[in-house]
């Protein structure tokens, strides 16, 4: 199954009220490259900036407006961390991956943090194995669609329909036990009014990110771990990946933050799903 890599991604923050609130959305993209190394000539790019009360790019299609659903999920895009404070929200994308998954979970073990992942469905099918260790270290599982499309806001929404809720099937039953995907996050940041209602619809927040990494184009890992110093400003969720390429600067920047993080007096912890998100 190829999926692409991503050329920018930067943090989404949407602010989410409880009832028919006005959502800050733009969609950003990754370069693409299947399953393999980053950096593909056909790279798409897609704004994806973090304004409260803004739109999407995507307007509001028939979804209309973001609201919340009954069971207490908006469809606002979340960022905050639930912890509040300076709780700081580790995601971790486009795995699962044999190789390098479990070199992230002997980190965030290493430090007694926890991590959002945001799987790939067919992967998840390939490794269960995988998923089920994240699930018993005390992460969450975030659904991250079947294919990557990064192109998936300008689809129709029946398709956005079965990658959204197919991926769901095949992550829950490779976690098995009752596991469940709690968070969505579009590739590439290609959210739509009504991919996000459809996440919310069946249970999982829309989840987007504050730092950006940029840890897939392999900048070295001094220049990932000066990202997350320099971007932490932003907010409190920050992207890494696990899959779609080589990731031992990853690893090792992952090894890095998480000590300096510690210094900050900085725990980390995992996003809101039934909570409006802050600005």
């Amino acid at each position: 199954m190829g999926f692409t890599t991503h050329t920018n991604k930067n943090g989404v923050r949407a602010g989410a009220a409880i009832v028919a609130s006005a959502v800050a959305v733009a969609a950003t993209a990754w370069a693409v490259a299947t399953l393999v190394e980053p950096g593909g000539a056909g790279a798409a790019s897609r704004q994806n900036v973090s304004q409260p009360n803004g739109t999407d790019n995507s307007g509001h299609g028939r979804a209309g407006g973001p609201g919340q659903q009954p069971q207490g999920i908006p469809e606002g895009i979340g960022h905050a961390s639930e912890s509040g404070g300076n709780a700081v929200n580790i995601t971790i994308d486009d795995g699962p991956d044999p190789r390098w998954t479990p070199e992230v979970l002997a980190v965030l073990r290493e430090h007694d943090a926890k991590a959002t992942f945001c799987m790939v469905g067919p992967r998840a099918k390939a490794h269960p194995d995988l998923v089920k260790k994240v699930v018993a270290a005390g992460h969450r599982l975030c659904d991250h669609t079947m294919d990557h499309d990064t192109a998936m806001d300008k689809k129709p929404v029946d398709y956005q329909e079965r990658q959204i809720l197919d991926a769901k099937k095949l992550i829950e039953e490779a976690a098995g036990n009752g596991a469940k995907v709690e968070y969505y996050r579009a590739p590439g940041g290609a959210f739509t009014p009504d991919s996000r209602r459809i996440a919310a619809a069946n249970g999982m927040r829309p989840l987007g990110w504050n730092v950006d990494t940029k840890d897939f184009e392999k900048p070295g890992t001094a220049a990932i771990v000066d990202a997350v110093k320099r971007e932490m400003g932003n907010g409190p969720t920050v992207l890494f990946h696990d899959g779609g390429g080589n990731r031992a600067q990853t690893v090792e920047a992952l090894d890095q933050v998480l000590a300096w993080l510690r210094e900050q007096g900085r725990p980390t912890g995992f996003p809101v799903r039934t909570a409006p998100d802050t600005p």
